[in-house]
């Protein structure tokens, strides 16, 4: 194994990671955007009302995705365990 199947793998373990963290990362921006809109609009400050809706939105993405997330971080953990018999000396 030379070192083109490392970078290989290191940068499928990236897409990885970076494709199962988009979608809680991009509904938590939407919703802190939105209500940060609608903090500015109003004048109202109050951090509890930035928070909540930012986690709602995240438990909610962490639901929604949760099993798309799941297999496509088996499916990189499978195909890093079969790249291990490639492994010579």
């Amino acid at each position: 194994m030379g070192i083109e199947e490392f970078i290989e793998i290191a940068a499928y373990g990236v897409q990885t990671a970076l494709l199962v963290a988009a979608p809680v990362l991009a509904l938590g921006l939407i919703a802190g955007l939105s209500v940060s809109l609608f903090q500015a609009a109003t004048q109202i400050n109050d951090s509890a009302l930035a928070f909540i809706p930012k986690i709602l939105a995240t438990i909610v993405s962490l639901y929604v995705f949760g099993p798309w997330m799941m297999s496509q971080i088996s499916s990189f953990a499978t195909y890093s365990f079969n790249q291990i018999s490639h492994i010579t000396m």
